[in-house]
């Protein structure tokens, strides 16, 4: 059980660095903190991009620091198609609310 963790840790400070440094490199989030990606700028994201920015703004704390070592990868691969429906409804809305609401919802199942 301990292994299991220190392994999904290992894979969330994996997922937040790499997602983190192509998030600097790629379209309309080269220019604004991270922190502050809109829904409309994650869903042109290319769709195989997607659950890695997901995975980031799950662990995605206050400066930009990781609020947890551990990620529930199961509870947020559910919450990422309904994510990408709920920024299509509200293109201008910050990505991270939508990403802690169904994060929480998820965590409580």
């Amino acid at each position: 059980m301990r292994l299991k963790a220190i392994a999904t840790a290992v894979l969330a400070g994996l997922v937040v660095t790499t997602s983190t440094l192509a998030l600097a490199q790629t379209g309309p989030a080269a220019k604004k903190p991270l922190g502050k990606l809109t829904c409309e700028e994650f869903l042109a994201f290319e769709d195989t991009f997607k659950p890695k920015v997901v995975y980031w703004a799950v662990a995605y704390g206050k400066g930009g620091k990781a609020e947890s070592a551990v990620l529930d990868v199961e509870g947020t691969e559910k919450a990422i198609p309904v994510i990408i429906e709920k920024c299509k409804a509200a293109p201008k809305d910050p990505l991270l609310k939508h990403v802690k609401t169904e994060s929480a919802k998820a965590a409580k199942k």
